[in-house]
């Protein structure tokens, strides 16, 4: 009997596949007893939002027993990845959400850690942003926004993420194509998209870039007007797209997860395999629907190749237009 205990323990403590009972029968599942979440990123953003989201679907789907969060905010993500890469390194059950923004944030801040040194585990999501105004803004398309960024862009406040992120990219990109440099930009950066919204909203802000999911619920109630999106058009505010109104610029905003460096090459593989069994759900099939969000998996190896690449990119785009 007290070996039988032992075994059950032990069984109970594995971050491995294991087998779970639903409505009496045995089915095999990659289960965690404990999956711990790190956000580098305060709650109400884009990052949170796959966090929770991740959190929501793993439990329903019974691939985890019990899931964790913990979130850390601050320069794009460069304040909780040292964090993640000291406090997570012998721990095999856990994850850290990030994405494209880390990317540009490390670079422009000059951070000596990025996406490159943590472990690649699965490319979640993708989502185009949106371009936005408050309702009583006397800026009633992207053309009056454009016009105002030409002749004077330090008098256009404008909010989003991080500084080198997403947005601020994409604010670059459009003073470019107009014949003006990005650091005349008047770029107010803010740990997320929650909070930019909310600057927004208190009239804090001329505009506001931000991912569909975190402005939709807003622009469909009337709180916000949708000027423009930086990808195409999608399911959310039926607007035109920068690229419809002459700019070539297309910036969609990708979010994955990550695990420490240090762990095992079988710890690893079991996180891209959680991750490749919530993937299959109808749970979050239905979760991407209801965000927004395009299906953008890409796992492990695939996901660091492309991680390369876009580090590359995304420093010569930041070079380019005078953040890095």
């Amino acid at each position: 009997m007290t070996r039988r205990r032992h075994l059950l323990k032990a069984t109970l403590t594995l971050p491995a596949a294991a087998l779970l009972l639903r409505g009496g029968q045995a089915e095999a599942e990659a289960l965690y007893s404990m999956l711990r979440l790190f956000i580098p990123a305060n709650p109400g953003g884009g990052w949170d939002g796959l966090g929770r989201a991740i959190e929501q679907v793993v439990r329903r789907a019974g691939l985890a027993g019990n899931v964790q969060v913990e979130n850390v905010g601050g320069a794009g993500g460069t304040v909780g990845l040292p964090r993640f890469l000291a406090q997570y390194r012998n721990r095999p059950e856990g994850l850290m959400v990030a994405g494209s923004v880390m990317v540009g944030a490390s670079i422009a801040n000059k951070s000596p850690m990025g996406v490159l040194d943590v472990a690649p585990v699965a490319r979640l999501t993708e989502e185009v942003s949106v371009i936005v105004v408050p309702p009583d803004s006397p800026i009633q398309d992207l053309q009056g926004l454009l016009a105002r960024l030409k002749e004077n862009p330090g008098a256009v406040s404008v909010a989003g993420g991080s500084a080198g992120g997403t947005e601020h990219i994409t604010l670059g990109l459009m003073l470019k194509a107009l014949g003006r440099s990005a650091r005349e930009a008047s770029y107010v950066a803010f740990s997320g998209g929650g909070p930019a919204q909310a600057a927004v909203l208190g009239g804090q802000v001329v505009a506001a870039i931000s991912g569909i999911s975190e402005f939709g619920e807003q622009v469909r109630a009337g709180r916000l007007r949708a000027l423009a999106t930086t990808g195409e058009r999608r399911a959310g505010p039926d607007v035109t797209t920068l690229k419809e109104a002459g700019l070539d610029i297309a910036m969609p905003t990708w979010r994955g997860v990550f695990a420490a460096p240090t762990l095992s090459a079988e710890q690893k593989a079991a996180l891209v395999t959680l991750m490749a069994r919530m993937h299959a759900t109808p749970e979050w099939k239905e979760l991407l629907a209801q965000r927004g969000w395009d299906d953008a998996r890409l796992p492990g190896d695939e996901f660091g190749a492309f991680l390369k690449r876009e580090v590359t990119d995304t420093t010569e785009v930041l070079k380019e237009i005078g953040l890095a």
